[in-house]
C-alpha cells in the first residue's frame, strides 16, 4: 500500500530521492511533499503535482514516511520543529543525514518513533545507488517498505549501525576510488593510442560490465579474472605488474585510511 512521503530538505539528495521515486512509479507526485527554504529550485516538482512548500510541520502532519535530508548541523533544529507533530503510531523517520546516529535522533525526538538510517551514494541521482540501512524499533513491515523504497533507487543492504562508518567508506567514498581507477584507465588508454573520448567510453563501460557480472551472476571476482587470464598472456602480465607496484595493497590501505579518518577524526 502506498504511503504519503515527506522529504524534509529538498537539496541535491532530497531532490534525487523524490525524482527517483516518481520515475520508478513507486510514488505518485500527489503522495510526495518536499520542503525547502529556496522553493524556486523545486518548481519542477510542483509542476509534476508534488506538494512543495517550506512548512515542515505541515509536511509531517500530512505524511507517514518522513525522510530527513537536511545538513548535519541543521538536524537538531529541524527535529525540534517537527517533534510536536511526530506520532509513533503513524510515522516512520528515515534519516539520510551523514554522521548522525540513530540514538542521537531518538533522543532528539523523545518519542518511540521508528527510526531508520540510510546511507546512499551519489549514484542515487541516476537510480544506481548502493544504500546501506540500519534501524531501531522498526517492524518487519516498515523495514520491508523502506527497503523497497530505496531499491527503486539502486541496491540495498541491511547492516548493523556500527558498520555505517565502514559503509560510508566502501559505498560512498568508494565512488571516488572507482572514479580514480577509471581515470587512470583513461590515461593509460590515451598513452596506448586512443583519443580521450573513446578511452573514456571503453573504460567506463568495461567497469560497468565487470560490476554487472558480479551483481547479475553472483560470481566471485577471481572467477571472472580467471576467464580472461591465459597462460603467458597480456592480461596476467598487466595484473602481475600492477600487483608488483602495490595496486591491491594501496587500495586496501586507502580504504583503511579513510575509515580511520572517520573513526578517529
Amino acid at each position: 500500500m502506498a504511503k504519503k512521503i515527506a522529504i524534509i530538505g529538498g537539496g541535491n539528495l532530497g531532490a534525487s530521492i523524490a525524482e527517483g521515486l516518481i520515475m520508478s512509479e513507486f510514488s505518485r507526485p500527489v503522495e510526495l511533499t518536499i520542503t525547502r527554504r529556496n522553493l524556486p529550485t523545486l518548481a519542477r516538482f510542483g509542476e509534476m503535482g508534488c506538494m512543495v512548500h517550506s512548512d515542515n510541520k505541515k509536511a509531517v502532519r500530512d505524511s507517514e514516511v518522513i525522510i530527513l535530508a537536511v545538513k548535519p548541523y541543521n538536524y537538531a533544529d529541524i527535529i525540534k520543529e517537527i517533534k510536536p507533530v511526530l506520532n509513533p503510531k503513524k510515522h516512520i523517520v528515515v534519516s539520510v543525514i551523514t554522521g548522525v546516529w540513530i540514538d542521537q535522533l531518538q533522543k532528539a525526538i523523545g518519542k518511540p518513533v521508528p527510526v531508520i538510517r540510510a546511507m546512499p551514494n551519489t549514484a542515487i541521482a541516476i537510480r544506481q545507488s548502493m544504500t546501506c540501512l540500519a534501524h531501531s524499533h522498526a517492524t518487519a513491515a516498515q523495514l520491508n517498505y523502506i527497503q523497497s523504497l530505496f531499491e527503486q533507487l539502486g541496491r540495498t543492504a541491511m547492516i548493523d549501525e556500527k558498520l555505517m562508518d565502514a559503509a560510508t567508506v566502501l559505498g560512498a567514498c568508494g565512488t571516488a576510488y572507482a572514479m580514480r581507477y577509471i581515470r587512470a584507465n583513461i590515461q593509460g588508454g590515451i598513452e596506448i593510442g586512443f583519443d580521450a573520448a573513446t578511452a573514456s567510453l571503453i573504460a567506463a563501460q568495461t567497469v560497468k560490465g565487470a560490476a554487472d557480472l558480479l551483481l547479475e551472476k553472483g560470481s566471485h571476482p577471481e572467477h571472472e579474472i580467471d576467464k580472461v587470464t591465459t597462460p603467458k598472456g597480456c592480461t596476467i602480465a598487466g595484473l602481475n605488474e600492477m600487483e608488483h607496484q602495490g595496486f591491491s595493497s594501496s587500495l586496501i590501505r586507502g580504504i583503511v585510511a579513510s575509515h580511520n579518518k572517520i573513526v578517529k577524526g
